[in-house]
């Protein structure tokens, strides 16, 4: 070779040596367990997680793609970045705790093209003791116009170590989020199949990893997808197209992309990541939300007394429910349907709306106003289900009318999508009904991502299989529920329709649409009410199911929000027990999957005392009626030992409080 050529050959090199060889920006978690690296190179950015110095994601790719542009991808430089320490302090009227203490290290990496427009965006990075988050800060900038649209953000998680992934698999983008999960090696997963967050990953030295978002606004959902053996993210697309993804009015944030990383499953569960990564209440005045448990007499079948005259739509059969709350200390009742057509006028079928539905106005026979003036004077809240298509093109007139009648919230369900248009809706819905003092239960919905922190008129939303399915299915066991606690119930409050009192085993177990059966024994779902995170709870059986009945004096007495969450053991797909507290009190469920399960634990938890521990267990598991019960009192100490012992598919409940000096 020419001396001539061999220098240029050399120059080459060192130019493109000085080109890419960029800094790398590291940050790590104020203990320093995790460990967050970013860096590029000539396919663009990359990332890499560490926890304890054990590499969980390896080489990842950051990716994001515009119709304006084509992929953030090429020739990318990392200017300086200062890592600093973020500390917060923040109470919540809805969540795992009331109050929350927020310590991350944070870094706004800039990053910038060096050829084609040179466009600039931020890739912000947090690193929690029991997470990291990154997300994409896009500014407004000459090179770009005030509008911009996504095409794609492909972000990959390029997890080692082949974990085991339990995770819901969807076949598209509308989906109501209910199915059952998938638990297999993460190599063995099928490929190019749509997988919903948040998922877990179980690690084969013992660690775990959960994938989900946070702060979800005007932007499209995410999910999951294994792609030539690696995991990738995937956008929900905009209705009627599937190019655009979003359309984002400059400067525009992603949401968070949130890993969760310990050695303890369970702490995922007492995580605050995702409300620590959204935005502070927008509501100033409080003082109207009264988080509570709700009847749902659809579930049941509507069920009243034979002595009622003339059951229907109609003000004595909700007066009959209302009377139960009011004596029972049931802080709602629901007013949802009678005879499979809605409360409200509408002249579609099968709860579809029609081209005259107005959920502004009830049917003949029903008076709203006097059903809310009654269920007031005996301290009850009338809230109402109503189909999202038939609310949302009334929206105004309807909440005005709510405020009016005196109703206090809603179901809102069938949505079944989360492209940014419905994204957006759902946040019209929440900033419009706290205008009008209302709460609101999303049901057919996506999942949460911490929302709950900046609109705490938002109680609970569904985004998984439950109880209802049992009315035509025998879908959901004490199996799926275990699933569901270490992936669904990651990402906040979950709906459910609790309270079905007509316990049966796998094999006693029939389908009924009316006065459902329930897999698994009653404590299992008396449990239910404290494993959850739910602000709203349901008590959907019908009253002649609990009165008099064994457990029944539990659901009166559980909360449904919390001071704070402790897990006191937990192992996924298995079994888990959750402390909560609520003023001095505490409150402990325990559920096991089909096995028996018998474990020894302290009640490290509780401060120093003497404490009064009401438990209610699984009767023995040679009596056939799973709705029987043992209960029984105890004087305990936190360095009590107890036995908790669980039937199959069983459950334990302890209601603990503070003994008098």
């Amino acid at each position: 070779m020419p001396a001539i050529s061999r220098f240029f050959v050399v120059l080459l090199l060192l130019i493109s040596a000085k080109t890419f060889a960029v800094a790398t920006v590291t940050i790590t978690s104020p203990d320093t367990k995790i460990k967050f690296s970013i860096s590029t190179d000539r396919a663009g950015l990359y990332y890499k997680i560490s926890y304890k110095g054990i590499l969980m994601v390896d080489q990842s790719r950051l990716k994001i793609s515009f119709k304006e542009g084509g992929a953030f991808d090429r020739d990318l430089i990392i200017s300086s970045a200062n890592p600093e320490n973020l500390t917060e302090d923040y109470e919540l009227i809805i969540g795992k705790a009331s109050k929350v203490h927020s310590a991350c290290n944070r870094v706004i990496v800039p990053v910038t093209e060096q050829s084609a427009a040179k466009r600039t965006l931020d890739i912000e990075i947090r690193v929690f003791n029991d997470g990291a988050a990154f997300r994409y800060a896009i500014p407004k900038q000459s090179q770009w116009a005030a509008v911009v649209n996504v095409t794609d953000e492909i972000d990959s998680f390029n997890l080692t170590q082949n974990p085991v992934v339990t995770a819901l698999l969807r076949a598209n983008y509308t989906t109501s989020h209910e199915g059952l999960y998938t638990k297999t090696n993460l190599n063995d997963l099928k490929s190019d199949t749509l997988m919903d967050m948040p998922a877990l990953f179980e690690y084969p030295n013992g660690l775990y990893l959960a994938i989900t978002e946070a702060n979800l606004h005007d932007y499209a959902g995410m999910y999951l997808m294994k792609h030539y053996n690696v995991l990738e993210s995937r956008l929900s697309p905009l209705p009627h197209q599937t190019d655009i993804k979003v359309k984002a009015t400059l400067p525009h944030n992603s949401p968070w992309r949130v890993l969760m990383i310990g050695d303890k499953p369970g702490a995922f569960i007492e995580s605050n990541i995702l409300t620590n990564l959204n935005e502070p209440c927008k509501i100033k005045d409080l003082s109207w939300l009264k988080p509570g448990k709700t009847t749902f007499p659809w579930w049941n079948g509507n069920l009243v007394p034979d002595s009622i005259n003339a059951p229907g739509n109609n003000y004595v059969t909700n007066m009959y429910y209302v009377d139960f709350c009011a004596k029972y200390g049931i802080e709602y009742h629901s007013v949802v349907e009678y005879g499979l057509h809605e409360w409200y006028v509408n002249d579609g079928a099968g709860f579809q709306p029609g081209p005259h539905a107005d959920p502004s106005r009830a049917v003949p026979g029903l008076d709203m106003q006097q059903l809310c003036d009654s269920a007031a004077k005996k301290g009850v809240g009338i809230r109402v289900w109503v189909h999202f298509y038939a609310l949302y093109p009334k929206l105004d007139e309807t909440f005005a009318q709510y405020e009016k009648w005196g109703i206090k919230g809603l179901m809102c369900d069938f949505m079944d999508r989360d492209d940014q248009e419905m994204v957006n809706m759902q946040e019209e819905i929440l900033q419009k009904a706290a205008e009008h003092h209302l709460h609101i239960q999303f049901h057919g919905a996506y999942k949460p991502t911490g929302e709950a922190r900046t609109w705490p008129n938002e109680f609970t939303r569904e985004g998984t299989l439950n109880y209802e399915n049992d009315k035509w299915s025998d879908w959901v066991t004490p199996d799926a529920d275990i699933n569901i606690a270490f992936t669904r119930l990651l990402a906040g409050s979950t709906d459910y329709h609790l309270g079905g009192f007509r316990a049966a085993s796998p094999s006693q177990f029939k389908i009924h649409y009316t006065r459902p059966f329930v897999i698994g024994t009653r404590c299992h779902m008396l449990a239910m009410y404290v494993v959850l995170e739910n602000a709203l709870g349901m008590v959907c059986d019908n009253p002649d199911a609990y009165i008099g009945e064994p457990g029944f004096e539990f659901i009166q007495q559980v909360p449904t929000t919390w001071d704070e969450t402790r897990v006191i053991d937990a192992k996924p797909g298995e079994w888990l027990a959750i402390a909560r507290r609520k003023g001095n009190d505490w409150y402990v469920g325990a559920i096991t999957n089909h096995n028996t399960r018998a474990v020894n634990k302290m009640f490290e938890f509780l401060p120093e005392g003497n404490y009064t521990a009401e438990i209610w267990a699984d009767a023995p598991s040679s009596d056939p009626n799973l709705n029987h019960l043992v209960k029984e009192v105890k004087h305990i100490t936190r360095k009590t030992e107890i036995s908790i012992l669980l039937a199959p598919g069983g459950g334990q409940v302890m209601h603990l409080y503070p003994e008098k000096k």
